[in-house]
């Protein structure tokens, strides 16, 4: 892969050099030390992917991550100092179009980056979405057989997926559901889990509803927006509980919506309606597909309100989903369905 590098500090830089150039598969494309020149290189050469820093002089890596997914897109994995630190502008990068996020890596003592592994995880991950992201979809996992039918999993349930530029998608949805919305939210977004956590409480600020992670056991509640927080898979089993698994391995998303679709559609006995939201790559066009066979009400959000058309694109070609929608307006088709279904069912 070539590769970009943006930062203003020269220790970062030579220790995210080393790291790109240590396996001999990726070469450093150009270095930019603020976010204008970033973006300027990038408009005349677009890499395969970008490591932005968020803290830079003259334009900061929010908003060159913003121009640069709308002059020349290309994957941008944010690379900076105290992540932790800087959650609100980590989740404000990832909502526009910035895929991950980790700490830069930083040369020690003795010339050796830490970090290094985790870094080229991260890159060979976005590889693989690079590759995978036109190809076909594979096939999904069996469905497990059914069993005796749990009375929680026979209500009304809302479930998102996001990816790449998720994160502000998710809390323009979230922001206009009232605190009495009617259903349980059951959220997939692709995120790297030691940043789950912030992403929760970042959520949670932006919204009437409690947002908070899923743990083993809980079980989809009205009032609550439960985030997938681990790097394995979210599942609903048959018993109403939710539960991870690490399978499918080979799975490049995590934690992948297909798999937590697949299992509503294995598990859930009630009405669903999915929303698969801006991503890269085809994460959840197949789990939709089996849900719409179910019967769910199935949106994908439309190519002019995405951040990168990646999810909703393949849920599309498809013919995944009923309804393609903007952002702006799926709060509304939702708060429109549900209630509806909800005094149907009263009768």
């Amino acid at each position: 892969m070539r590769i970009g590098i943006v930062n203003d500090m020269p220790m970062a830089i030579e220790g995210m050099r080393r790291v790109v150039l240590t396996c001999g598969e990726h070469e450093v494309a150009w270095v930019a030390r603020d976010g204008r020149e970033a973006v300027e290189q990038c408009a005349r050469d677009c890499p395969d992917l970008i490591l932005m820093d968020l803290i830079m002089p003259v334009l900061d890596g929010v908003e060159a991550t913003r121009q640069i997914m709308l002059v020349a897109p290309c994957p941008i994995l944010i690379v900076t100092a105290s992540v932790n630190h800087n959650s609100a502008m980590v989740f404000e990068a990832m909502g526009a179009g910035a895929l991950d996020a980790l700490n830069t890596p930083m040369l020690s003592m003795g010339g050796q980056s830490e970090g290094r592994d985790l870094l080229l995880r991260k890159i060979r991950m976005i590889g693989v979405l690079n590759r995978t992201s036109t190809s076909v979809a594979s096939a999904p996992p069996a469905r497990s057989r059914r069993e005796t039918t749990d009375p929680s999993t026979q209500g009304c349930l809302l479930t998102i997926g996001s990816s790449s530029g998720g994160p502000q998608a998710v809390a323009e949805i979230l922001r206009r559901l009232p605190v009495d919305f009617p259903a349980p939210v059951v959220l997939i977004q692709h995120v790297d889990e030691q940043f789950v956590a912030g992403l929760a409480d970042w959520l949670d600020r932006q919204t009437a509803l409690k947002v908070c992670l899923a743990n083993e056991g809980d079980r989809p509640e009205i009032g609550t927006v439960l985030l997938a927080g681990s790097n394995n898979h979210l599942i609903l089993k048959s018993t109403g509980e939710l539960a991870y698994t690490p399978e499918p391995l080979q799975t490049p998303y995590r934690p992948s919506v297909d798999v937590f679709w697949h299992s509503l559609a294995a598990c859930w006995q009630g009405e669903i309606m999915a929303i698969l939201l801006t991503g890269m790559g085809r994460d959840g066009a197949q789990g939709m597909l089996e849900l719409r066979h179910k019967g769910a009400c199935t949106i994908a959000q439309d190519e002019a309100s995405c951040a990168v058309y990646g999810m909703p694109k393949a849920a599309k070609e498809l013919h995944a989903a009923l309804e393609i929608l903007s952002l702006e307006t799926i709060p509304a088709v939702v708060m429109s369905k549900f209630p509806v279904q909800i005094r149907q069912e009263a009768h």
